[in-house]
């Protein structure tokens, strides 16, 4: 039997510690270079390798280990938000350890008041260590899916008329669905709709889109607090294949965490970029 082996090590050496990233780059490519790790660990167990192994070093401050007795310090040089969704594990799918990521998870990863709250204080408060602001869906995400299915049959909305958290979550993703349906039928036309996939696709341009548009926003919010050391990015992380997903404009590239369009042009070239990428297409056909 094949085994999978992911290990957070202390050992007591001094050269087993890691550095923070100097910059936001640095810091989206640890992440990226964490999550391509952590996906080569399960194609190992999938080529037949007995043991496929993956080894994180833990600095000992983040465990409050040195100096002895006093509490760790928070350090956390990316923030995360992410969807609550239990199969999205990320210090584990970005091969992180502890105190190295600012984790805040909500379903859909909609950016409501306390969300906003928690990442205005990762900003203001966690000072120079702080670099990254990333935006993680994932791919079938259940709120995503929920905001698609009251798009397609909106009578579908009237159950949720007393369920008021959930309809303000809804509500959130509704217009980011009706965004990618329109996208969609301007680039695929009208009957897209009527195709046995179309549902699926939607999720999915929903799911990303999502994310982009959330890292625009944070963008603006660090602007607007003066934190010029820190970039934001977005990504959808792939439950069957492990891996993040983003589609970016000017390019065909779509693995790893990517910076979000800055302007309506970079929008409009983001949404060509979603539905000319292999996994739409694949559902959809070109």
């Amino acid at each position: 039997m094949n085994t999978i082996e992911i290990t957070y090590r202390y050992d007591g050496v001094e050269a087993s510690l890691r550095t923070r990233p100097a910059d936001a780059e640095a810091a989206r490519q640890r992440l990226n270079d964490g999550n391509r790790a952590f996906a080569e660990l399960f194609t190992r167990h999938d080529e037949g390798l007995p043991v496929s192994r993956q080894v994180i070093p833990v600095d000992p401050r983040d465990l409050g280990l040195l100096p002895s007795g006093n509490a760790p310090q928070q350090r956390p040089f990316a923030a995360v938000l992410g969807c609550a969704d239990a199969r999205v594990p990320v210090e584990l799918i970005f091969n992180e350890g502890p105190n190295d990521l600012f984790v805040v998870r909500v379903a859909g990863n909609t950016l409501g008041e306390d969300v906003r709250g928690s990442l205005n204080y990762a900003i203001d408060h966690l000072g120079d260590n702080l670099k990254l602001i990333a935006v993680l869906g994932h791919s079938g995400c259940g709120a995503v899916t929920a905001a698609v299915d009251v798009f397609l049959d909106p009578a579908g909305y009237f159950a949720l008329a007393s369920k008021h958290a959930i309809r303000a979550m809804v509500d959130r993703l509704l217009f980011i669905v009706e965004a990618s349906a329109k996208k969609m039928a301007e680039a695929f036309g009208p009957d897209i709709s009527r195709h046995p996939n179309y549902r699926e696709a939607l999720i999915e341009v929903a799911v990303v889109s999502n994310a982009a548009l959330s890292a625009n926003t944070l963008q603006r919010e660090v602007e607007r607090r003066h934190a010029h050391a820190v970039s934001t990015a977005y990504g959808v992380y792939l439950l069957a294949e492990r891996t993040v997903w983003a589609p970016r404009r000017a390019t065909d590239d779509v693995l790893g965490l990517a910076s979000p369009p800055d302007d309506p042009l970079g929008f409009v070239e983001f949404g060509d970029a979603v539905l000319r990428s292999r996994r739409i297409v694949n559902l959809i056909g070109s």
